[in-house]
């Protein structure tokens, strides 16, 4: 039809890790490095970012223990994966994104949560996850 403007769309941006739930999946501690290192994770966000670049911005969540203090940041390999109690929002974030997060909080950072709520939970130390990614 003449004169109608034609809506542009976005490319789907798929909020998961293949390579990170199979790693997940086997409990295989080398292959969730390689997941990492190679592939995008999924972070809960506090406040997204622009809705046309979903690798692009956002502010992260963390869990703060109400009764230590300590804090934690959860990565998840699905975003369906997310607990429904947690922010909606989510985003996909790089490996290089993860680096320089966890060089930049690590001394504040107590652990890390890998798909805290399952199907494969696994939990490791800011330190461990950086030594991952630089390998």
């Amino acid at each position: 039809m003449a004169g109608k403007a034609r809506k542009k769309t976005q490319p789907t941006v798929e909020f998961r890790s293949q390579a990170l739930a199979e790693a997940l999946e086997k409990q295989d501690v080398a292959a969730v490095a390689l997941a990492l290192r190679y592939g995008n994770t999924v972070v809960p966000l506090i406040k997204p970012g622009p809705r046309d670049k979903p690798l692009d911005g956002g502010e992260v969540w963390t869990y703060r223990d109400p009764n230590t203090g300590e804090i934690a940041l959860l990565l998840f390999s699905d975003a369906l994966n997310k607990p429904a109690n947690l922010p909606p929002a989510v985003g996909l974030q790089s490996p290089a994104w993860l680096k320089t997060f966890l060089k930049r909080y690590e001394s504040t950072i107590t652990t890390v949560f890998l798909d805290i709520a399952g199907p494969h939970p696994m939990q490791a130390s800011p330190t461990e996850l950086l030594k991952a990614l630089e390998a």
